[in-house]
């Protein structure tokens, strides 16, 4: 089934932002690569802002969806740490992209306060999560040395933030492993 158009700007706009960053690219960009004018684009999108606000709504939702997969498939806190580590390390394409939140983390001056309220919602569904996962480990002793877990996950999202900045900096994954390895190794 083709995609609508709608979707399929997501698409062209969320792999711009997630390479290039929301200030490298523009409806210009986005009308040449989904093969329509601007003004289309303004049919569904009215502003990059409006734009910009749907890519990080429906990142919200597609990586809540992952951490319930990985609820579901794994049962133990370190399978679920480690399986959290992979979703963000395939999220760097080889070193190519970001993940979303820290592609528009980067252009924070260029969004619409409507967009940081978004990333904020996301960083802290993503903590929630993760302080969940250190507190299974705290139970199921799979992870060790588990002292706080909210402050754990506050420090786990910024290392995997952290660790997508220096392999896209690098574009080399190996930089990614390095920065997790220590918390693989609990």
């Amino acid at each position: 089934m083709q995609p609508d158009t709608k979707t399929t700007l997501l698409d062209i706009a969320e792999k711009a932002a997630r390479s290039r960053g929301f200030d490298g690219f523009s409806y210009g960009d986005l009308a040449q690569a989904a093969g329509i004018r601007k003004a289309s684009i303004h049919y569904h999108f009215a502003t990059k802002a409006v734009l910009s606000a749907a890519l990080m709504d429906r990142y919200h939702a597609s990586v809540e969806q992952v951490c319930t997969e990985i609820e579901a498939t794994h049962q133990n806190a370190a399978d679920r740490l480690a399986a959290l580590v992979a979703f963000y390390r395939n999220a760097l394409g080889g070193g190519e992209t970001l993940c979303l939140c820290v592609a528009f983390t980067i252009s924070r001056d260029s969004l619409a306060d409507e967009v940081k309220d978004k990333i904020v919602a996301f960083r802290a569904m993503m903590t929630t999560w993760i302080t969940a996962l250190f507190e299974l480990g705290k139970q199921d002793g799979t992870i060790s040395a588990i002292s706080a877990p909210e402050a754990e996950a506050h420090a786990t999202l910024a290392t995997l933030e952290g660790a997508h900045l220096a392999a896209h900096a690098e574009q080399n994954l190996t930089a990614f492993d390095k920065a997790t390895e220590v918390l693989l190794a609990r």
